[in-house]
């Protein structure tokens, strides 16, 4: 394992990982239920028990990959088997996913249903095995924020590029879809696209990372005998209060992020009344909004440690964030369709992204500065284990958030295929007032967890030592 900087090779080639990742968690979120309802023309409520199912298989993939890359035996070691043995199934079934036959209602629910079940544990199989190979990459405090920082560039960057060509370029007006949204073709190249991305992202993360195997951990001896033992090595691997702190962390935070996400493109359209030209721009500054967290990740974290950082940045990111809706709740912002509204909206949300996108890769970070903590205690290397735990609670509860979102629409009784105009004022007080509250508590239990967290720089750097001599005791 190595402790130095590491080559700009090996970041850009770990960090594209994500793109993968990127591309399929924009598509389910974005395009998805959209299109096969609205385009294809399958019933919303069986596209959404179709996504939910394969949520659920999703979420349950998480820890058996964890577990299984963190046991494996192979030439290619842990991580990389996996890996390679995503890239092309992967790709073809995400091509297939925009590719849907003319069959019965029947028989796309059952297409629809198999392909996002396939699509989602395999990107599970790349993921996972990917993210929880940087803590064998490097052992070094600050380099590890900086690999993770550029793969949150590239993750975000990536899957926001493909929306971006979606929204600008794909799903645009013909003289046969005069809306573009219900144009098909553009749905199908998106899918042949996208699956070219990701397949390249992976295959390029994994050659680029090959080279490493040999200086990576070899699976500690087996000890757990059946499922039981297997669940008891998982649970007293998590068993630490610097875990719980994240894991309990990442709850409130990954519930605000469904909800957030939930209401995006309709706070866009409907509190704010933007054009579709200006949604265009919102998305594209994304890119911007990742090449902040990139400077910003970094230089925080060697400045005031892990934690710190990630409180500081996450403070100044939760406070400003309800801040235009809330000013707006007061009659404070200019009026919808005033000049002045999209540039102050627009740039307070590509810096508050920014932060919590450099927040993100700190805390990522701190996950994997745990490894160590956990070896010594256990004696296992179980970066597997830790990496799909906090996955697996970030795919189920930002499900929780968007049931949050239509549970809040529900509420305050939002119409439905109305234009913006229609809707009255009280209903878009009412959303924003909860939208308000809603985030301002989920990230104030978020920060609260998060300082509980006690592992520092000092403490990693012992841990190292420690594992070091311990490792040439049973070598001399």
């Amino acid at each position: 394992m190595i402790d130095h900087p590491l080559p700009l090779r090996t970041r850009f080639s770990y960090g594209i990982g994500a793109v993968a990742y990127g591309v399929k968690d924009g598509g389910f979120a974005y395009f998805l239920v959209m299109f096969y309802s609205t385009v294809i023309g399958l019933e919303p409520a069986w596209v959404g028990t179709a996504v939910l199912i394969a949520l659920i298989f999703d979420a349950l993939s998480d820890p058996i990959v964890g577990y299984w890359s963190d046991h494996t035996r192979s030439r290619w070691g842990r991580r990389h088997p996996f890996m390679y043995a995503s890239a092309i199934p992967v790709a073809g079934c995400y091509a297939l996913l925009w590719n849907p036959p003319n069959w019965s209602a029947q028989g796309l629910f059952f297409y629809l249903l198999i392909l996002a079940i396939l699509i989602r544990t395999l990107i599970t199989a790349f993921e996972t095995p990917s993210s929880a190979m940087m803590p064998e990459l490097t052992r070094n405090y600050d380099e590890r924020t900086r690999i993770q920082a550029w793969r949150s560039l590239l993750g975000w960057s990536g899957g926001s590029l493909l929306t971006v060509i979606m929204f600008g370029f794909l799903l645009v007006p013909t003289a046969q879809f005069p809306v573009g949204t219900l144009n098909r073709q553009g749905y199908e190249t998106y899918g042949y696209i996208s699956a070219l991305v990701m397949l390249a992202a992976i295959l390029i993360s994994s050659i680029g990372t090959h080279s490493h195997i040999p200086h990576m951990q070899t699976p500690s001896p087996p000890t757990a005998a059946g499922l039981k033992g297997a669940l008891k090595q998982v649970k007293d691997t998590l068993f630490e209060r610097s875990f719980t702190a994240l894991f309990l962390s990442s709850i409130a935070g990954s519930v605000a992020t469904g909800l957030t996400a939930a209401l995006t493109f309709l706070k866009l359209t409907y509190f704010w009344e933007f054009s579709s030209q200006q949604i265009f721009w919102w998305t594209s500054l994304v890119l911007v909004s990742a090449l902040i967290g990139f400077v910003i990740a970094p230089a925080a974290s060697a400045r005031w440690g892990k934690r710190n950082a990630a409180l500081r940045l996450g403070v100044l990111a939760f406070s400003i964030q309800p801040l235009p809706i809330l000013l707006r709740l007061l009659d404070l912002m200019p009026a919808n369709g005033d000049p002045r509204l999209f540039p102050i909206v627009v740039t307070i949300n590509t810096i508050d992204l920014g932060l919590i996108i450099g927040m993100q890769a700190i805390l990522s970070s701190m996950l994997a500065d745990l490894v160590e903590h956990a070896e010594l205690r256990t004696g296992r290397r179980s970066e597997g284990v830790f990496y799909s735990a906090m996955t697996f609670i970030r795919k189920t509860n930002q499900g929780i958030g968007a049931f949050i979102a239509g549970v809040f629409l529900q509420l305050v009784a939002f119409p439905n295929d109305s234009a913006p105009d229609q809707v009255p004022r009280d209903t878009l007080w009412h959303l924003g007032a909860m939208i308000v509250a809603s985030q301002w508590l989920l990230w104030s239990l978020m920060l609260w967890s998060l300082a509980r967290y006690q592992l520092n720089r000092q403490q990693h750097q012992q841990n190292i030592a420690r594992l070091q001599r311990r490792s040439d005791e049973q070598f001399s």
